[in-house]
């Protein structure tokens, strides 16, 4: 069973030992570390990262930077567990004609109109309640997939693939370079009636010369994006769509002027600090 890396932040008992404002020091520190989800409670906080190496940054990092905090404890937290606490919060979220719900809240007898898209909760990959993801399948619904075909570059739990599927794509396949990411995504494909619909494989950017489609999705990191703009371009077919996301708007510019010398940026929503793009090809 997958582990994940965590810290386990004990809250200062005594405000008057920790800075004013100590709350948002504490958010924007653990910002920079790049942790993967944070739990928060009344009296702690469990911080999680998806190596140990980076949990173990992070300590040292807060060591130095927070020695306010009442204890700093390293825990492994199975991802079993991670998922049955998550019942208690995470709720279906909805996303103009999409409904993204964990399966414990799945509703077949949901409007026709509503495209629902069930996605087992999973420590490291997403449930559809990211800014990021949810800008990705908004700006999906602003196309017409009906018989085009869909590459999901980074597809972690498949949540951006199956939103493709629902939305009438006619082909659909999502790569990505972490086993437990491929494995996420298939039981999310079984869990959605949708098995042999959707091609997943493991692959990374250096496989993209051998792939294309009509729509590319990436929903990754602005720096990875940038790094990565000529070889995500030239997987669009011609006249084809690119979205982007997991970009904050401090990388928005970074990231439209690697990929504009290739495709034109056409549509662009932002929500909670994190923007969308969506780009064509002529």
């Amino acid at each position: 069973m997958k582990r994940w890396p965590a810290l386990d932040l004990s809250l200062p008992q005594n405000p008057g030992g920790a800075p004013d404002g100590w709350q948002d020091i504490l958010a924007a520190a653990l910002d920079d570390l790049g942790p993967t989800a944070i739990q928060e409670q009344d009296d702690a906080w469990r911080v999680f990262f998806s190596s140990a190496g980076e949990r173990d940054h992070a300590r040292r990092a807060l060591a130095a930077g927070a020695s306010w905090l009442a204890a700093v404890s390293l825990v492994d937290v199975d991802d079993e567990d991670w998922a049955r606490r998550s019942q208690e919060s995470l709720r279906p979220v909805k996303i103009g004609r999409v409904v993204v719900t964990p399966p414990w809240a799945a509703d077949g007898e949901r409007d026709a109109t509503v495209l629902e898209v069930v996605i087992q909760p999973s420590m490291g990959f997403g449930t559809g309640h990211h800014a990021s993801t949810r800008l990705c399948t908004a700006l999906l619904q602003e196309l017409d997939l009906v018989g085009r075909s869909v590459l999901d570059v980074g597809t972690g739990s498949g949540v951006l693939a199956l939103v493709a599927l629902r939305l009438g794509a006619q082909s659909v396949e999502g790569i990505d370079n972490d086993a437990d990411a491929l494995a996420a995504a298939t039981e999310n494909v079984e869990l959605n009636g949708l098995s042999g619909r959707i091609s997943l494989h493991e692959a990374d950017f250096r496989d993209l010369p051998s792939l294309s489609a009509d729509i590319v999705t990436a929903n990754l990191t602005g720096a990875l994006l940038a790094r990565s703009a000529v070889l995500l371009s030239a997987a669009v077919r011609p006249g084809g769509t690119l979205i982007v996301s997991g970009v904050t708007a401090e990388e928005e510019a970074a990231v439209v002027n690697a990929f504009q010398p290739h495709l034109r940026l056409a549509s662009r929503l932002a929500e909670d600090g994190w923007v969308g793009l969506l780009f064509r090809r002529a």
